[in-house]
Formats: structure tokens, C-alpha cells, sequence
């Protein structure tokens, strides 16, 4: 592995999750320290990171106009918005060729990559209640890359909405192995249902 990467920015693919398009930098540069993408044309998806992370935004070319709780804010190139968890956010491109750097990570917590990159253009399957459909793309990608316990975690949830329920349970052993805080999301997760009952997920997750 190479002690340092270079990319340009137009190099990095854009993918979604069915919200906005966004470049995955954390994952094509290897970044496992801390999370950090660029987003698209819309800038920022509405949301609030309650409980969650703080993040801090900086816009790297043209202008952007920011909606902070009931703020508006104009950012031109240079501008950094920092916004704490609870807060209301989204943000859109004034000018073309805007673009934003986004950096997040949780306050007080060792920051853990999720695979969200990879998650991300499986998840409108999901919505969708494609479940099996789901399950087949996102397996290959949980099995090639178990540094991320997230992805696995939610592969397991797709496994078991689509009556898989070994492969649920061993992707979720997996998940648990690389994080045991997915101990506990499993425990009262409703996607988990269809497998309750098995006795191997109540061995993982510690159920009675």
C-alpha cells in the first residue's frame, strides 16, 4: 500500500443513495480516520445528525447557499460552515461547478467506517422492498470488503427480509465481530423479524 494517494476530484465517480449525488472520497482514498465526501448539485440532503455527527463543510469552488435551522447563509468559495448535531441542514449549489468538501465524525466516539459508499446506491432497492434483489449486490460487496462491519450488517438485515436466514446469521456474525455496537441495533431491529426466532440470532445477539 502506498503511503500516500492523489486524486483529482473529477477522477472519483459520483454515486447516490437515491437523495443527491456525492463523491465518495473517504472510501477511493483509503480514509478510515475520519469520514469525508463531496457532495453534488445538491449540495446537502436535508437532515439533522440527531445524536450523531458533527460536521464541517467547506466550499471549495463557486457558491453556495446553506438552509441552517431557519437561517439562510451565503457561502462563497472559501467559506467553512461548521454545523453541531440537532441542527437542521441542507445546502445547494448557487453557481455551477460549485463544490463542497464535507467532513463528519461522532463527538466523543473512535471514528468506524461503514461501507456507506457501497451501501449507498443498493439502499433505494431497499426502500423499495426489493429485498432479494438487494441481497444479491450487496452480498458479493459485504464478502469482498469485511473491514466494514456496517455493510455487512445491513446485508444481513436485507438476507433476512428475503427468508435467507443463514446467510442473514452469518453476516450479521460478522458485523458484530467487527463492531459490537450491532449487538445491540440487531436486538431491536424490525428487519431482523423473520429470524427472531432462529436460535442462532438469539445466540448473537444475546436474546431470550
Amino acid at each position: 500500500m502506498s503511503e500516500y494517494e492523489v486524486r483529482h476530484l473529477d477522477d472519483i465517480e459520483e454515486i447516490t443513495d437515491g437523495r443527491c449525488p456525492w463523491r465518495p472520497v473517504r472510501h477511493e482514498l483509503g480514509i478510515t480516520s475520519f469520514g469525508v465526501n463531496a457532495p453534488g448539485d445538491r449540495l446537502i440532503n436535508e437532515h439533522d445528525e440527531e445524536g450523531e455527527d458533527e460536521e464541517l463543510y467547506m466550499v471549495v469552488a463557486g457558491r453556495a447557499r446553506f438552509q441552517l435551522g431557519e437561517d439562510t447563509v451565503d457561502a462563497p468559495a472559501g467559506t467553512f460552515v461548521f454545523a453541531r448535531p440537532g441542527l437542521s441542514r441542507t445546502a445547494f449549489a448557487e453557481e455551477p461547478g460549485t463544490t463542497l468538501l464535507a467532513i463528519g465524525g461522532r463527538p466523543g466516539e473512535v471514528y468506524e467506517p461503514s461501507g456507506f459508499e457501497l451501501w449507498a446506491p443498493i439502499a433505494p432497492l431497499y426502500q423499495e422492498g426489493r429485498y432479494a434483489e438487494a441481497a444479491d449486490k450487496a452480498a458479493p460487496l459485504a464478502d469482498a470488503n469485511p473491514q466494514y462491519a456496517g455493510l455487512a450488517y445491513n446485508t444481513a438485515c436485507l438476507e433476512s427480509l428475503a427468508g435467507r436466514p443463514q446467510q442473514a446469521l452469518e453476516h450479521l456474525r460478522r458485523a458484530i465481530e467487527g463492531s459490537e455496537r450491532f449487538r445491540q441495533f440487531a436486538q431491536g431491529d424490525s428487519d431482523f423479524d423473520p429470524i427472531r426466532d432462529e436460535p442462532g440470532f438469539r445466540e448473537l445477539v444475546g436474546a431470550e
